[in-house]
């Protein structure tokens, strides 16, 4: 068995599923819009959308929502602040920031798989002042630096 998370079905769930991975080889679970029936993205324009959710990982584990990659190819429908993080300590409702990055509108309606939950381990960081840094076949080299 996986990482068990509880999770909170809010008042204007009704009639939607939980999260759900696609696949067996999934890495993310399908998250679903819970608007009240339809709803417009306007070209250029940023909506959350909301999920009908809340969930508590535990410590060491975040959620990343991704966008879904047919409908950014498809409409050019992405999330702004890819990937967007969902803190452990985070109890309220998942909502998903949309934007429509093209000239033509785009409609969610109820149930639409809008995005996609990551959940992912993490570590915490206590830096250590340093004079120097170990040495690296790249060291400073920046933005395409690599030659690949």
């Amino acid at each position: 068995m996986g990482l068990v998370v509880p999770i909170i079905r809010l008042p204007h769930s009704e009639g939607l599923p939980l999260p759900d991975y696609a696949s067996p080889g999934a890495a993310g679970l399908d998250l679903y819009a819970a608007v009240k029936d339809r709803l417009t993205i306007n070209p250029g324009t940023t909506i959350a959308v909301p999920t009908s959710i809340s969930i508590a990982l535990p410590p060491g584990f975040e959620g990343q929502v991704r966008p879904r990659s047919g409908m950014a190819l498809k409409h050019q429908i992405g999330i702004i602040n890819s990937p967007g993080t969902i803190d452990s300590d985070y109890r309220g409702e998942i909502k998903v920031l949309l934007t429509n990055f093209s000239d033509q509108n785009y409609e969610i309606k109820r149930g639409d798989r809008i995005a996609q939950l990551v959940i992912a381990h993490y570590e915490r960081v206590e830096w250590s002042i340093a004079a120097d840094l170990p040495s690296s076949e790249r060291d400073s080299g920046g933005f395409g630096h690599s030659g690949r």
